[in-house]
């Protein structure tokens, strides 16, 4: 990303809606909203591999891996305004099983580009999949939308629940099921 460039266009921005780009609170403005865009969207400069970093571990456990709550905050491409909620990722390992933290860090990375979040929950649940060859992988995402609770339709309650399900996650009621009631238990 082109810092300056987007400095300017902001500056531009706060023009064009009646603003003064020079007045005392927004001076610096450009210049941080053009380093929080390169923070919010570094997803888009980043590569699986890079974050897998190698963390991809033989095992003889052929079981269900779950990894729940896993904060997500993204922007929506429609309108650029950001949509967070949790994350919660499971999959069943044949051979291999990747490092806990990498789960999270896929999650970030793809969260990190302008999104909706269908094609986030898909994103993620197939980089799983790829990384260790699992046997099948269950992501469901819950997040709330700005975009509907700031304008628009203006709903503050409302919640978006989305689900990708994988090799035997798909075939199997009954992993499907294990997946989703282990979701639901409280420790």
């Amino acid at each position: 990303m082109n810092q300056k460039k987007v400095e300017e266009l902001i500056r531009e921005l706060l023009i064009e809606i009646g603003e003064d780009p020079d007045r005392e609170g927004l001076i610096r403005t450009p210049e941080r909203y053009a380093k929080a865009m390169a923070f919010l969207t570094k997803g888009y400069s980043e590569n699986p591999e890079t974050i897998i970093n190698n963390a991809i571990f033989s095992s003889e456990a052929n079981n269900m891996i779950i990894c729940r709550d896993i904060e997500v905050y993204s922007l929506c491409e429609h309108h650029m305004l950001p949509f967070f909620g949790r994350c919660h990722v499971g999959y069943v390992a044949k051979d291999k099983v990747l490092g806990v933290s990498k789960i999270a860090r896929i999650v970030e990375m793809y969260a990190r580009r302008l999104q909706i979040q269908e094609r986030l929950t898909v994103q993620i649940a197939e980089e799983i999949k790829r990384a260790v060859d699992a046997e099948g992988v269950g992501v469901v995402m819950e997040c709330q939308h700005l975009c509907m609770m700031m304008r628009g339709v203006e709903k503050q309650n409302s919640l978006m629940t989305t689900s990708s399900v994988l090799g035997t996650f798909r075939k199997n009621l009954a992993t499907r099921e294990e997946f989703l009631n282990l979701l639901n238990r409280k420790i």
